[in-house]
């Protein structure tokens, strides 16, 4: 639960601008979308698509790995990893499971199929975009579970493009579609708090340190 105090103490460590630019951009932050990757074997993709959720908004990016285990290249990422709330699991039906409990469509991402056009999209759903293995595409699993497939309109030979290369294109696409309607996409007054206050943890040097002198100095009374 956010501590109200812990939290203005930390925005004294922000300047002005930085803490205008975290509402600025908290302001534009959703979770009507969400990306998930399941088993990327090339380490660049998954943190090329880490930065693509942060530059279109998208507050969370899950990540399977079954088969594979690796960490998110930083450098790739290019700061995302700060930013974008990052979710793993070892299993693709829990996955599914969570994110449809939290209300979320499953969209496999397929050039295969009966797919729905990238423009013929309805964006007015939650929806979970997921993206699969380079090579292989999406797990029937995935495919089984899918409440709808989408695909990116190709006019060439290739029928498929780079994982992060079509998740830039997809999330543009949505989320641009999404902020021209009515649909409640924003984050609630809470969630931006909590953010706020990770992104705040994150960003803070020695954060970790200020915290715990904080919590000393609340527990025998004294005031900062």
């Amino acid at each position: 639960m956010l501590d109200p105090a812990l939290f203005q103490y930390l925005q004294t460590y922000l300047t002005e601008r930085r803490k205008q630019l975290f509402k600025k951009v908290l302001s534009e932050r959703t979770r009507h979308f969400t990306v998930v990757t399941e088993d990327v074997y090339q380490l660049h993709n998954t943190s090329a698509v880490m930065r693509t959720c942060d530059v279109f908004g998208i507050q969370d990016l899950h990540v399977v790995e079954e088969k594979v285990s690796k960490r998110i290249d930083k450098e790739i990422a290019m700061g995302a990893q700060k930013w974008v709330n990052f979710k793993r699991y070892n299993s693709i039906k829990e996955c599914i499971k969570t994110l449809k409990g939290d209300g979320y469509q499953i969209v496999a991402t397929t050039p295969h199929h009966d797919s729905t056009l990238l423009y013929e999209f309805d964006v007015s759903k939650k929806s979970a975009f997921f993206f699969g293995k380079e090579s292989d595409g999406l797990s029937d699993i995935v495919m089984d579970a899918a409440d709808g497939f989408l695909k990116i309109p190709m006019y060439g030979f290739t029928e498929s493009l780079n994982i992060s290369v079509s998740a830039a294109i997809i999330l543009q696409s949505v989320v641009s579609k999404m902020k021209q309607t009515d649909i409640n996409w924003q984050l609630s007054d809470a969630e931006k708090l909590d953010i706020e206050m990770e992104w705040m943890k994150r960003t803070i040097k020695a954060s970790d340190e200020i915290i715990e002198r904080f919590e000393s100095s609340k527990k025998s009374g004294n005031k900062f």
